[in-house]
């Protein structure tokens, strides 16, 4: 037995430490009193602290640590005579501590900025304190003349969470945001309303700012609202989320800190796959915290502050109570260190003495092995704290609408936040000729002037046709006049297959801050806004992408692009013969964190389809974007060609761009009807909806099939949707109802849009997709009988979608309801860019130009 508790004290004395949750240490010269370090608790009085056991045990600890007589006096003399890096490698040496991560929401006087303290510590992380974000954001409009409303706050404190993974203000060399960190329990109180209103919260801003500043928010309803919105983000970047439980400054509510208050919070079925940290043991509710981990799969726990604050039989009762009903794989070891060096080094000295008899008692007791109880010493100290902020692997961002906070598991980009070596930045946009556009700057200039005033770009670029880089008569649009390309950060990413590179997509801005009424992803954004404000509902999309990879070959002198082999539909051989180039676009694309449900070899010769994962729908347009960037970039690095014209060859099958949709409600899916007894398995909402894509779909073709090459694919039996009809299961029709795994008999999960291709801009498209849905739910359409069978063989009775691009065109110019909703001059862009393509192809001199597509799509 004594070899056994030597080798268990020996894995406590010598494991790493992860601490988790600390913040800033300060100068030597701070005004800070030394002595708050040895207090037995934040809130107590400094006068009282010599007399405490704490203190004494303290002094005597860091005396021994630095060689001095056990005084404070002898302690402070040392310090005096040393340097704050040497003071703070002296203490995070002897205690062992590898990893930092620091709330810098605590402002000390002459705190170190967290840069400096790399210096001390092999990894430093960032936890974010959302209250204090929120409060600075507000103080910094005010100085700067802002009006501030809820969703100018909202849009700024949104897009600052989101900036986060790339940049710290001050320095291009960021320091990793690994979570956020909610301090609601000292405000408030953690009886948290998940479903506060928009004009609670207008209500709870506009008394903020009555207080004027420095702004300090303390109303409820908008705590909750800014809670609510963080959530949402740390959902986005697969970000836990820190929340202070338990005891604390005297200034906190202790009743109101319980954390079985946090239920609200752990039941919302948006937040199910949240990942959310107890920190300071929820002392004195630390067997509460127990049962929360237990039972909640998203709750995980921190014993800092506990320890060491407490006495020692305090810490041992509380680390004990956590390990009730915890699951070891969910505690974490943290300092709560602040200010002082020496604070982190006593917490790391009392959590190994702690974790040694706690486990020992474990062991005696038979609740453990002695295997069992060194496993547990190196998950708590440091494992479980790496897996759970992902310490040691790159930046996860999850990229959910600010919409809605379902966590679907279709997300973006995962990248490495150093950027140390990244060279140059693509600045990326789609115009309205559906053609992917960049521009490209030094990562220096990107990061000091690029990201806060984009970039200049002509009205034009919105005008133009796939024949010609200028702007298309009757678009309205000349040379005249710039705007500004602005990167939407939360999108920016490392180019997996160029990792000296990184991306980002691009907004459209007449100035910064000032959106331009022809920016597609814009238009998505408010066509989706008044879906919400009207129906309270979200539109989700996954997108299936086609594709063709062509191989170069030379006839009769000239380069000739040819089908990579002849194999056919969901063949093995077609499959093995692109593995390599499929497995570096999976790679890339799951580096992006853009999920994969599928893929395999199409019908056509050399064709192959990839299934996107289902998200919000502006989450799929961008992750169509860089998943088309990542297809085409991977195949040429392969020495191939992938092309997404809807029809490469007239003799074979055309590729589209198929896309499910779907509607969401807080959450749920409400295409779906309640149960199986409902009309065509859907929803009233969902069927209003679907009919009013069904009555667009004419003139929404001019989106999802925007040039006259899309027409040459959408022909009868060729399942790409040749008339006006919908069915159920039935890939003929434009329109097809879907079923999949796991969806009750009788419902259906979304529909499929077939008539889309790879030449739409995705944000445009799914604009004209929900104001044509917006339309229906307004006038309550309800759709007719499915068609059932091969509509071709019903030709006779049922409507041809239009059968050429000039058709669609002539039915958008009579469609006021889009008009109205995309905007009177983006439609009338729209129908000069189309007409132009309509000019120049059907040219009897161009018969062929078709054939040049493939270099653009």
């Amino acid at each position: 037995m004594m070899m056994d508790e030597l080798r268990l004290r020996q894995a406590v004395e010598t494991a790493e430490l992860v601490d988790a949750h600390a913040h800033n240490i300060v100068a030597l010269d701070s005004s800070l009193p030394f002595l708050s370090c040895f207090s037995e608790a934040s809130g107590k009085a400094l006068s009282d602290a010599p007399s405490t056991l704490t203190f004494k045990r303290s002094l005597r600890d860091i005396a021994e640590l630095y060689g001095t007589e056990s005084s404070l006096q002898g302690v402070q003399e040392f310090r005096s005579c040393s340097e704050i890096e040497t003071i703070s490698k002296i203490c995070f040496k002897a205690a062992g501590i590898s990893t930092v991560l620091i709330d810098d929401g605590l402002i000390f006087d002459k705190m170190l900025v967290i840069e400096q303290h790399r210096s001390v510590v092999p990894f430093v992380g960032r936890i974010l304190r959302i209250e204090r974000l929120a409060e600075d954001i507000i103080d910094k409009g005010i100085q700067n003349g802002i009006s501030w409303t809820l969703d100018t706050f909202t849009d700024n404190f949104v897009g600052r969470l989101k900036s986060y993974p790339f940049f710290n203000e001050g320095t291009t060399d960021a320091i990793r945001v690994v979570g956020l960190k909610s301090i609601a329990a000292y405000r408030s109180g953690l009886e948290i309303n998940t479903n506060v209103t928009t004009k609670e919260a207008e209500e709870g801003l506009a008394e903020v700012l009555l207080d004027g500043s420095p702004v300090r928010i303390t109303n409820k309803n908008l705590i909750d609202y800014i809670f609510v919105q963080s959530l949402e983000v740390a959902l986005c970047f697969d970000w836990p989320m820190q929340i202070h439980t338990g005891f604390g400054d005297k200034d906190l509510d202790l009743r109101q800190a319980n954390p079985l208050h946090l239920r609200n919070i752990l039941e919302d079925h948006r937040f199910l796959d949240s990942r959310i940290v107890l920190l300071h043991a929820s002392y004195p509710f630390s067997s509460e915290a127990s049962y929360l981990a237990s039972v909640y799969h998203q709750v995980y726990l921190d014993f800092g502050l506990a320890v060491p604050k407490l006495s020692v039989h305090g810490m041992i009762s509380s680390v004990k109570k956590l390990l009730e009903l915890a699951p070891l794989k969910k505690v974490m070891f943290s300092s709560d260190g602040y200010a002082f060096p020496e604070t982190f080094y006593l917490a790391a000295k009392r959590a190994r003495e702690v974790m040694f008899s706690v486990l020992r008692d474990a062991c005696n007791d038979g609740d453990l092995s002695i295997s069992e109880a060194v496993e547990a010493v190196t998950d708590i100290f440091a494992e479980n704290a790496k897996k759970f902020y992902r310490i040691d692997t790159a930046v996860t961002y999850r990229h959910v609408s600010h919409a809605s906070s379902k966590l679907d598991n279709h997300v973006k980009k995962d990248i490495n936040s150093t950027q140390q070596d990244v060279v140059l930045v693509r600045v990326l946009w789609v115009d309205a000729s559906g053609q992917h556009r960049c521009r490209v700057v030094p990562q220096k200039r990107f990061n000091d002037i690029v990201k806060e005033n984009g970039l200049g770009l002509t009205c034009a670029s919105m005008g133009m046709s796939s024949a010609m880089d200028g702007p298309a008569d009757e678009t309205n649009l000349t040379g005249t006049g710039e705007i500004r390309l602005i990167p939407d950060l939360s999108t920016r990413c490392k180019i997996p297959w160029l990792m000296q590179e990184e991306m980002v997509l691009a907004d459209m801005h007449l100035k910064p801050g000032q959106l331009w009424e022809y920016c597609p992803r814009e238009t998505l954004r408010r066509v989706s806004k008044v879906l919400k404000q009207e129906f309270n509902l979200v539109m989700n999309a996954g997108f299936e992408n086609e594709f063709y990879l062509l191989k170069s070959i030379l006839r009769d002198c000239q380069e000739e692009w040819v089908p990579f082999d002849t194999s056919r539909y969901c063949s093995t051989s077609a499959f093995d013969a692109a593995s390599p180039i499929l497995h570096e676009v999976v790679n890339s694309l799951q580096l992006l964190n853009i999920d994969v449900e599928q893929l395999h070899a199409e019908a056509g010769s050399g064709q192959f389809e990839i299934a996107l994962g289902y998200t919000t729908c502006t989450n799929a347009a961008d992750n169509l974007i860089y998943a088309r960037e990542v297809i085409r970039a991977v195949a040429r690095k392969h020495g191939l060609l992938a092309t997404f014209m809807p029809k490469y060859a007239l003799d074979d099958i055309g590729s589209g761009s198929h896309v499910h949709i779907s509607l969401s409600q807080n959450g749920k899916n409400v295409f779906a009807a309640s149960d199986g007894l409902s009309r065509h398995g859907m929803s009233k909402i969902g069927e209003e909806f679907m009919a009013g894509v069904l009555d667009h779909l004419p003139s929404l073709l001019a989106f999802t099939a925007p040039i006259p090459n899309s027409y040459d694919r959408i022909q009868p039996n060729t399942w790409s949707g040749a008339y006006l009809c919908w069915g159920k299961e039935n890939r003929e029709a434009p329109l097809r109802t879907a079923c999949p795994p796991g969806v009750p008999d009788g419902l259906v999960s979304n529909f499929e849009i077939k008539p889309f291709d790879g030449c739409a801009n995705p944000h445009l498209a799914l604009a004209a997709v929900i104001a044509s849905g917006i339309d229906g739910l307004r006038r309550h359409l309800s759709l007719s009988n499915p068609v059932d069978e091969n509509p071709d063989m019903l030709r006779d009775k049922l409507q041809r979608l239009p059968a050429s691009l000039a058709e669609s065109v002539a039915a958008l110019a009579k469609d006021t309801a889009l008009e109205a909703l995309l905007g009177e001059k983006l439609v009338v862009a729209i129908k000069g860019v189309r007409k132009a393509e309509i000019n120049h192809y059907s040219r009897s001199e161009n018969k062929d130009a078709y054939k040049k597509l493939i270099h653009l799509y």
